[in-house]
Parts: structure tokens; C-alpha cells; sequence
């Protein structure tokens, strides 16, 4: 899909397509609730700010890469068909292979609320095949107004079953880490990658002070991040999934990483809607599936 047909899905005062220097093509969403930028590449939303709001509510490194082949660091990267490392090791890319693909978008439209929703789409290709051998056809829905909505649709378009593990790996910005609690977690297990995937069971509210990669089980509830230094709560809504992830590098992995900055851990936090660890889905041929998240920003 190139730019001249991309701007097809244009909306007039609401939606463009923007070429960025790096090379590549950012859907920039300005309508009457909220702005956005969405990567075409890797299907990533980057930025999402209401209007009622002076801070974004993602987090992008300065450091990010923007070139073909690497993951951008930050946004909303998604995870599939596997979240985390190569379930068969093979050696095949950590959390899949669609967050550093091309995607065409399919379809745009103004809402009658105001909110403005976006379709990408991403299907199988001799080079997906020949990494992961089943046909399917994947789509990420965006609705970009008072809230954030995200849908992600499996689609298997194969003869055969597929088990996937998947993942809406989401940055959120936050004002100071040690000023940050995530609630709804109270009472729910985890696997702590940090200690070999030991089993333990969180109490009370879930605080960052260390580095911190839990794969928590059993939720059912709305998950909220308590940010006090930014004076917000960010509502978490998940849909399809009963798992959540919760992550930040603290700060030796942070300084490791080229795509960081050392400090940006004090700026970050994931929490993501996954099914992953115990929980995988199984679809059958000709079915779909459909994994889900909406973020909601209160002062």
C-alpha cells in the first residue's frame, strides 16, 4: 500500500497520513475528543492524549529505533502469535513477529460520538509461513475519542487449529515510578520472571521498586494505575483474556538497553492485556478470536 493510497482513508480536519523522516508513515488522529499517532509499521498506536488532558498517556523512548527489522520501544507494540520468548526456541524473535511488519489499513470512519476508529490488518506471506506455518488473517481496531479503545482480532484462515499467546504490550507514561501503584491485583497469583517464574500471590496494591516482570493469573476485574505524581488514574478494561503482565526494567536493564535512556524507567510503566503464561488460545479453522483493552485517563 503506498502513501497515494493511503490517503484515500483520509478523513477531511480529522484524520491524515503524515510521511515521517525516518521513512516511515504516522496516521495522525486530531478530533474533537482526543489526538493520536498511529504507526503504520508494526501497527502501533504511539501517542494518545484526550483534550481534556495536558499528558499522553503512552510512553516512547527518545532512543526508539525506526527501522526496518527492530520493534519501536513504546506505544502499544502487540505480541502474536507468542508472547515473550520462542515457545519451540528456535530462535525465533521474541514476542512474534507482526511488531516489525508493514500493515495496510483497511478501513477508516467518523463515529457519531466524535471518536474517530481505525482498522489495520496484517495476513500471512511466504516469509510469515516460513516462520510460523499457518494462515491467518489479523486485525487491530482503534477508537481513538474520550477513551482508548484497542481490539485485536485472530483470525484462522488455515485448515488446522492454532494455538496462540498474545499480547497488547502497552507503555504507559508515568510521572514517578516510585510514586506508582497498580490496583485490582489484590489476591491474584503470579509467575515472577524475575525469579525463574516462582509462584507467589500479590497483597494489596502492586508498588515498583525494583525490577518487576509478573505474569498474573485469574484476573477478572478492571486493573487501575494510581499515578500520583501526575495527579491521574488510568483504567484498564480488558476483554478476552483473564491474564495481565505487569513490567518495568529498572534501572541496570534500562541502561543495557540501546532503545532506553538509563532514567527512562522512572518514566514507564507496562501493564498489558495477554493471554500468556498458562493461558493460550486455541482456534479452530475458519474461526476468529478477539482480545481487547480500553484505556480511560481520570484527574
Amino acid at each position: 500500500m503506498n502513501f497515494d493510497e493511503l490517503c484515500d482513508y483520509e478523513l477531511e480536519n480529522e484524520l491524515q497520513f503524515v510521511e515521517i523522516e525516518h521513512g516511515f508513515t504516522y496516521i495522525e488522529i486530531n478530533n474533537a475528543k482526543a489526538h493520536a499517532t498511529i504507526s503504520t509499521y508494526a501497527g502501533q498506536v504511539l501517542s494518545y492524549r484526550p483534550k481534556s488532558q495536558s499528558n499522553d498517556l503512552l510512553f516512547v523512548s527518545e532512543k526508539a529505533y525506526y527501522q526496518d527489522g527492530k520493534a519501536i520501544k513504546g506505544g502499544v507494540p502487540v505480541c502474536w502469535p507468542w508472547f515473550g520468548a520462542d515457545p519451540e526456541d528456535r530462535g525465533r524473535p521474541a514476542h512474534g513477529f507482526v511488531r516489525n511488519r508493514q500493515w495496510e489499513v483497511s478501513a477508516t470512519e467518523s463515529l457519531a460520538d466524535g471518536s474517530t476508529r481505525v482498522v489495520m490488518s496484517l495476513s500471512d506471506t511466504d516469509e510469515t509461513r516460513a516462520i510460523w506455518p499457518n494462515s491467518f488473517k489479523l486485525s487491530l481496531e482503534i477508537i481513538v475519542g474520550e477513551t482508548l479503545k484497542l481490539a485485536l482480532v485472530t483470525e484462522n484462515t488455515s485448515d488446522q487449529s492454532v494455538n496462540i499467546s498474545q499480547a497488547l504490550h502497552t507503555y504507559f507514561y508515568v510521572g514517578d515510578i516510585s510514586k506508582v501503584e497498580v490496583l485490582g491485583l489484590d489476591g491474584n497469583d503470579y509467575l515472577d520472571k524475575v525469579e525463574g517464574l516462582a509462584q507467589r500471590t500479590q497483597a494489596g496494591p502492586a508498588v515498583i521498586d525494583a525490577e518487576v516482570d509478573r505474569i498474573y493469573t485469574g484476573v477478572t476485574g478492571e486493573l487501575v494505575i494510581d499515578d500520583k505524581a501526575l495527579d491521574r488514574k488510568i483504567r484498564i478494561a480488558s476483554r478476552g483474556c483473564s491474564t495481565a503482565v505487569v513490567w518495568n526494567p529498572w534501572a541496570d536493564i534500562a541502561a543495557s538497553m540501546g532503545d532506553l535512556n538509563g532514567d527512562d524507567y522512572r518514566k514507564l510503566l507496562c501493564v498489558e492485556t495477554a493471554n500468556a503464561g498458562l493461558e493460550t488460545v486455541t482456534i479452530a479453522p475458519g474461526e476468529s478470536y478477539r482480545l481487547e483493552a480500553e484505556y480511560t485517563i481520570e484527574s
